[in-house]
């Protein structure tokens, strides 16, 4: 039986939608999934902000979280995720302080897109291979924290940080989270639930 965790989402001001609710989705999907066959929820999925306030995203949706990160201080997943607002938040230092605690005591830790950039900064990523999204890729290696900024792959492990590229490649890290936390079988079922099965652009006008 696949053990109980807390996965915490953090979002701020101008993150990419997707970034965050693709993994979400697919964290939330699993729980779904468990709740057929086993009639329970292993996995408490959390939305964190630094004040805990509404936060406006990149493409203007509004977002309540569930905690502020204040009061929170043990997870085991934690997941950045990125948009313009990384590039406020890689100065906010109180905020790079909490993710570098609470990162400590992860089984993983996690980002999308430029959300690799906060890893970096804040430390759980430092001397690590990353990826980021495509366009993003040169400033980040300028900024020399990792120790390779990988290209053309949807995402990266290097121990148990997990850095997956733009937007949509959030989706496919987190169902291989799923694959690691609670089995390759269960990630699948999970994939089927969510009708996740991406076909080449315009498909669907053929």
């Amino acid at each position: 039986m696949s053990r109980e965790r807390t996965i915490g989402i953090l979002i701020f001001d101008d993150v990419e939608e997707l970034d965050f609710v693709g993994p979400y989705e697919v964290f939330t999907m699993s729980n779904e999934m468990f709740a057929r066959s086993e009639d329970r929820r292993p996995d408490k999925v959390v939305l964190i902000s630094e004040t805990g306030k509404t936060v406006t995203c990149a493409k203007g949706m509004r977002v309540e979280p569930m905690a502020a990160t204040a009061n929170v201080t043990k997870l085991d997943l934690l997941l950045v995720p990125g948009g313009q607002g990384t590039r406020r938040e890689v100065n906010n230092r109180p905020l790079l302080e909490w993710i570098g605690r609470v990162a400590a005591g992860c089984e993983w830790v996690t980002s999308v897109c430029t959300g690799a950039m906060l890893l970096t900064a804040a430390g759980p990523a430092r001397g690590k291979r990353v990826t980021t999204h495509w366009a993003f890729v040169d400033a980040l290696r300028k900024r020399g924290e990792a120790s390779e900024v990988v290209e053309r792959l949807r995402y990266v492990r290097d121990g148990n940080v997990v850095t997956s590229a733009g937007v949509s490649a959030g989706i496919d890290m987190a169902l291989w989270l799923v694959g690691q936390m609670h089995g390759e079988d269960h990630a699948r079922a999970t994939q089927i639930g969510m009708q996740y099965d991406p076909a080449p652009p315009y498909a669907a006008s053929v």
